[in-house]
């Protein structure tokens, strides 16, 4: 087994015994730390058990035997009850207090080899698994102790058998070398997890994001980001285009559903692709209608040409797309002032409201099939540029009569030797 795979066995064993199904992966990654920290320390503690036990000095085996019983028997009791809080304040104060007992048993800092160094690892621990400012008086209680060895290092008893002077230094190494590498060790693992939860947290975010501008324009979307304030913006220079498919309704009534969702996705797929090509923007879908606008939420001066182009390949694409018969698109266009804005607090959605969106409805609805129809004010903004033809008297429900224009093509464009003078 890989050294990777060894320690990734160890690292979820490790949180599986303090974690609860509904422990969010900050407090899993904090408790499987604690623990690996718990395991570590009780591994290392066998050195000094073994030394002191050997050199006749039992009362200072008996200090890290006494940690590592009451490691194990923690262990057993967080497996047991999962009572994360007891485990935790036990396991920081043994940190803490037991290298200086070790210490003071011993005859102060030099005999013991500085041994309480080991202390340190409990305000560290305190500021990983409390919070900066729990650690503060676990840190204030190391400090004291320090002091208080310093002040009575003097007055120890000395250990009742000689500890040999290589000892003392392999002593010195050892409580460098036990403190630096765990510290590391821990310090590595949470790093590592917690980068690899801000790469998930990142990736979550940027699926988030995608589904956000899948529903509003970047704009808005930036501003629902951070402000829940109403948004409702005027803007006065905006085309609208409705579309709707004629022959649908009785095409879904012969095919399965699921059919029929997708063949009603792959239409306004490819109508959503034409959209984002021409610039405009996509409002909704209603039914098989389909709802855009150009010159919102940002503004452009040829709305009316956008739109005018969309609607073209919209009716082109329809026409291409292969294996559909029996279907053809309706589609009104009327420019002028809307209001544009998010409303709704669940489900909420971006849309429009005002006579431009009316009219285009009516545009749309009183159109034949297969053919596009436009408002004079459209009109105005087209003429010379597309070819269009007048229809005049057509009854328009709310509107009386009116005088439209059919959409056929756009005009060619003269090309640059044309524009030259001979």
């Amino acid at each position: 087994m890989r050294l990777r795979e060894w320690r990734g066995r160890i690292v979820r064993r490790a949180g599986a015994i303090a974690s609860l199904p509904s422990d969010s992966p900050d407090e899993r990654l904090r408790k499987s730390t604690l623990v690996l920290t718990s395991i570590l320390i009780t591994v290392f503690s066998c050195i000094w058990v073994g030394t002191y036990a050997a050199l006749g000095l039992w009362l200072a085996a008996l200090v890290p035997l006494g940690y590592q019983v009451a490691s194990l028997v923690g262990l057993a009791f967080l497996a047991r009850t999962k009572r994360y809080s007891v485990y935790r304040a036990s396991q920081i104060g043994l940190m803490l207090l037991l290298p200086f007992l070790l210490q003071w048993s011993l005859g102060g800092f030099v005999e013991s080899g500085s041994v309480a160094i080991w202390a340190f690892f409990a305000p560290l621990a305190a500021l990983v698994f409390y919070g900066p400012r729990e650690a503060i008086p676990w840190f204030g209680a190391f400090l004291a102790l320090v002091v208080f060895s310093a002040a009575i290092d003097g007055v120890l008893p000395e250990p009742s058998q000689d500890i040999p002077s290589w000892v003392v230094v392999a002593f010195f190494a050892l409580n460098i070398f036990g403190p630096s590498i765990t510290t590391f060790a821990l310090l590595e693992h949470f790093v590592r997890s917690r980068d690899r939860a801000h790469r998930l947290l990142a990736a979550e975010q940027e699926r988030s994001e995608t589904l956000l501008l899948s529903i509003f324009p970047r704009a808005i979307a930036e501003r629902l980001k951070v402000s829940r304030a109403v948004i409702a913006e005027r803007s006065e220079e905006v085309s609208v285009l409705f579309a709707d498919l004629i022959g649908f309704t009785p095409i879904s009534e012969r095919l399965p559903a699921e059919e029929v969702v997708v063949l009603l996705d792959e239409i306004f797929s490819g109508f959503d692709e034409l959209v984002a090509r021409h610039g405009l923007e996509k409002i909704k879908t209603i039914g098989d209608g389909y709802l855009a606008a150009a010159g919102i939420p940002m503004p452009r001066a040829d709305h009316a040409e956008a739109a005018a182009r969309l609607a073209l390949a919209m009716r082109q694409a329809l026409a291409e797309l292969r294996g559909v018969s029996g279907l053809s698109l309706r589609i009104g266009i009327d420019s002028g002032p809307v209001v544009a804005g998010v409303i709704g607090r669940t489900k909420f959605g971006y849309d429009i409201w005002g006579d431009t969106v009316n009219t285009a409805s009516r545009m749309e609805s009183h159109a034949a099939p297969g053919t596009i129809q436009v408002t004079e004010r459209t009109y105005r903004r087209l003429e010379g540029l597309f070819v269009l033809e007048r229809r005049t008297g057509v009854a328009v429900k709310g509107k009386g009569e009116m005088t439209t224009y059919v959409l056929l093509a756009e005009r060619p464009q003269p090309s640059v030797p044309e524009l030259l003078p001979r």
